[in-house]
């Protein structure tokens, strides 16, 4: 029996390449690609020798050609940080409309299933709390970050235009914050600018009061969620994330604890838009894949800072990728 083929993309990225490793154990061929603005080719080379791998670099944007066929695609490309959005906002609006376009229109010509990977953002800064799969959302489309959260938005309606249109097998991932190795330590997210700021001896920087809240979930929690949503048969929208919740300042706190730095948390204004309250409901996730999340906080930081104190000190210090201007 010949093995299932499946094309990841944004691969080298945090999340993809967690993805490429889930399915090379579950025993499928992976189609890795990947146009590294934002990934990094180390996160998968190690899957290079493997001869169920192969790697594409090309920009989804642009028409996507696979040669023969293909069973499932899984769409991760796209910044997913504010430092990476605000600097590079029409790639990021473009890999959301026309990659995600490219990608559909290729899953329709396959007959292959495909998963996109939208984002908690698509509720903005909510006014509902925790916020539940039927919660329209309350997003800013002209502020800094409508770039991200509009582009995600018109993907999930580009993914049901699909399914209900062309009848290709759609399913979407809502993912609210997820952590774990092979995150950027300068990618402006509070986890690893926590730990970053901590191995650098700097002071903590929150931002606001620091009573903002977010809600972490550990990548292998995530992955889980969405190697079952993939092989489900729902095709709405299903939040998979963590709904331990805790303030931003309790959570610099927590680091400070775990790393044994002296440093202290200094406070800087509240960038624009930046959602108050972040806390998944998943009802949905536990009645329709019957899962939930395993690794506790606690666990799961201690595994995330081991890995990037296992990293040379150098990358402690790296500033963020500069990006090229895209019309």
């Amino acid at each position: 029996m010949s093995k299932k083929k499946v094309l990841i993309t944004g691969a080298a990225g945090f999340l993809g390449s967690h993805l490429c490793d889930r399915f090379m154990k579950e025993g499928y061929k992976v189609i890795a690609m990947d146009n590294l603005i934002t990934g990094d080719i180390k996160n998968i080379e190690h899957l290079f020798p493997s001869p169920d791998f192969e790697y594409y670099h090309h920009d989804v944007s642009k028409f996507i050609h696979i040669p023969g066929e293909l069973d499932y695609i899984l769409h991760f490309a796209s910044p997913a940080s504010p430092i990476d959005y605000l600097k590079i906002p029409i790639q990021t609006l473009k890999v959301g409309s026309l990659g995600t376009h490219n990608c559909l229109g290729l899953a329709k010509e396959k007959k292959a299933r495909i998963l996109v990977a939208s984002t908690s953002e698509v509720y903005g800064d909510p006014l509902v709390h925790p916020q539940t799969e039927e919660y329209w959302g309350n997003v800013n489309p002209v502020g800094p970050r409508g770039v991200y959260d509009e582009a995600k938005r018109f993907q999930e309606a580009m993914t049901m235009a699909y399914h209900t249109y062309h009848g290709v097998e759609t399913r979407i991932v809502r993912i609210f914050n997820t952590y774990g190795p092979r995150m950027r330590l300068n990618d402006g997210r509070a986890l690893p600018a926590f730990i970053g700021q901590a191995l650098r001896g700097e002071d903590l920087t929150v931002f606001g009061d620091g009573s903002q809240t977010r809600s972490f979930c550990y990548v292998d929690d995530l992955m889980e969620g969405i190697y079952r949503l993939l092989l489900s048969d729902y095709a709405m929208p299903v939040n998979i994330g963590n709904p331990n919740e805790i303030s931003l300042k309790d959570f610099a706190e927590e680091v400070i604890k775990l790393t044994g730095t002296s440093a202290k948390i200094i406070y800087q204004p509240l960038p624009v838009d930046d959602p108050k309250q972040r806390k998944p409901d998943i009802t949905k996730a536990k009645n329709i894949l019957g899962w939930e999340p395993k690794v506790g906080r606690s666990e799961g930081l201690k595994k995330t800072y081991e890995y990037f104190k296992g990293l040379p000190s150098e990358e402690w210090f790296k500033l963020p990728k500069e990006f090229t201007k895209q019309k």
